[in-house]
């Protein structure tokens, strides 16, 4: 059997396409989301499926820890778990703020303190954080979203490199426009409206199959190779 491969956000988007994906490709998965039914319901092989809150770090280091016992030690770990609640700052409620704080950044740090140490102490392991264009630059209605973004890009590079000498290797990931479920997360009905008639003008998003071939793809480099980052979007999306 191959090396496990623990992924969060799993129960959709692109964290579910990342499960199918190491699935086909003969890993066990440990797929981490709210709804376990759903992940459930893909019926993937050598799986194990737990709803966790991905801001909690016992749960988190619970799930790591079963599923190790059942497949062995976590070779890759993918934090893909995220909110996007798009509004201007003037007016958005704080509450929407909080929340995209924990999940986006708490979430990447819950998954990568289950799972950092032992690689370490192992030399071998990659941290797969799937950030965002959001987290290069910024854009209107966005502000919260990219200053969480903007802290997953900071923290994979500076934990590269004091992780590299341990030859642990840590990735982002950062996507343009995906078809996805994220947008549906933003209360704002007229900054939904506008993003989706721009989302029209570059011929609609990336799939998360596409996310999905670039994770493999950077996961499959051999562990001496770190592909540290890339950013991945539509041709015709300029910014």
């Amino acid at each position: 059997m191959k090396k496990l491969v623990v992924i969060t956000g799993a129960s959709s988007g692109i964290g579910m396409e990342l499960a199918r994906r190491f699935s086909a490709e003969g890993h066990p998965v440990l797929m981490l989301a709210r709804r376990r039914e759903v992940m459930e319901e893909l019926n993937l092989p050598n799986s194990l499926c737990r709803s966790v809150d991905v801001t909690d770090l016992e749960a988190m280091q619970s799930a790591v820890r079963e599923a190790e016992e059942l497949y062995g030690k976590t070779d890759l770990l993918i934090n893909c778990a995220g909110l996007m609640l798009l509004g201007y700052p003037a007016e958005q409620d704080f509450d929407e703020w909080s929340r995209m704080i924990d999940v986006n950044v708490k979430g990447v740090l819950t998954g990568t303190k289950a799972v950092l140490s032992d690689m370490i102490a192992r030399n071998e392991g990659t941290i797969i954080n799937i950030g965002s264009i959001a987290g290069r630059k910024t854009f209107d209605n966005h502000s919260v979203y990219c200053g969480t973004k903007y802290a997953v890009h900071a923290m994979t590079e500076s934990m590269r490199r004091e992780v590299s000498g341990s030859n642990v290797r840590m990735i982002v990931i950062a996507p343009g426009v995906v078809e996805t479920p994220l947008l549906s997360h933003t209360s704002n009905q007229e900054i939904k409206d506008n993003y989706n008639l721009w989302k029209q003008e570059i011929d609609g998003g990336l799939e998360p199959s596409q996310i999905a071939d670039c994770a493999w793809f950077a996961y499959q480099m051999p562990q001496e190779v770190c592909v540290r980052e890339i950013v991945i979007a539509k041709t015709k999306q300029a910014d």
